[in-house]
């Protein structure tokens, strides 16, 4: 039997969603769509679940949308089947990425290209072995960009560096990725799962209802002007001053001793 696509792993709150095609370096096929669409629609609501990593099997992160299928859907002239993967899939599994009421991971172990670097665009951290690398590869087959990158890359680089990446289409190595600000951090390919481990491990033990509306107010400032973004922000703050784990965090600031959060 063959493998499944997606693999899903927990433990200790963490939930690892594993792209699974490593012979098609992680390419996004309608199946593998499907999968991962399922799995973090799952992982979304199972308040178990307290921080997510996305990362890939094999040398690379995600190859992006499988060009096989692309190809043989094309040259069976099958249009409707070609383009509704951007509403059905595409669409869907970046909002349930980005909407997530926790912590979001990326783990880039190899390339990603094209959606595959969109996919880690979306998530609140970014991890790059340091061997990985990062193609925005769009224009490269002649098609616009699609999976949120034209609004989570800009918000990254700045406008005028996202343009530059989809006019000119090239892999960025993870040191310059950092240096951009698409990386969060490189880690050394050898210390790479314990650093994910690690990070991914301390998130599930944090704030997670205050890192969702962190996420939130950040947004929600860059299309608003101040007057709106400080209202904003005061909604949030008593939102999550109200919650259980800000009590915690008082008590445990004034018993001199850690606190432990349920991200409630």
């Amino acid at each position: 039997m063959s493998e499944p696509p997606i693999l899903l792993s927990e433990h200790q709150g963490v939930a690892t969603i594993t792209l699974n095609r490593p012979r098609s370096m992680n390419a996004l096929d309608t199946p593998t769509k499907d999968a991962l669409l399922t799995a973090l629609q799952d992982v979304s609501a199972d308040p178990d679940i307290r921080c997510v990593v996305l990362t890939g099997s094999g040398r690379a992160f995600c190859a992006g949308q499988d060009l096989k299928e692309h190809l043989a859907l094309l040259e069976a002239g099958d249009l409707d089947a070609l383009w509704s993967t951007v509403p059905d899939h595409y669409n869907p599994i970046a909002l349930t990425i980005y909407e997530m009421a926790k912590p979001t991971v990326a783990a880039v172990n190899g390339i990603a290209s094209g959606a595959g670097a969109s996919l880690a665009f979306l998530t609140d951290y970014r991890v790059l072995a340091a061997s990985a690398g990062i193609d925005v590869a769009f224009a490269r087959i002649g098609l616009s960009c699609d999976t949120g990158t034209s609004w989570t890359l800009p918000r990254l680089v700045g406008p005028t560096r996202a343009m530059d990446l989809l006019l000119n289409p090239r892999t960025i190595t993870a040191p310059e990725a950092l240096d951009i600000g698409i990386a969060s951090e490189v880690v050394d390919d050898a210390t790479f799962p314990a650093r994910v481990t690690e990070l991914a491990t301390q998130l599930a033990s944090g704030p997670t209802l205050a890192y969702a509306a962190i996420r939130r107010s950040v947004a929600f400032s860059a299309a608003n002007n101040l007057s709106d973004s400080l209202a904003f922000e005061g909604e949030m703050m008593r939102r999550t001053g109200a919650s259980s784990d800000h009590q915690a965090a008082v008590d445990s600031f004034l018993a001199k001793r850690p606190a432990e959060f349920r991200g409630q």
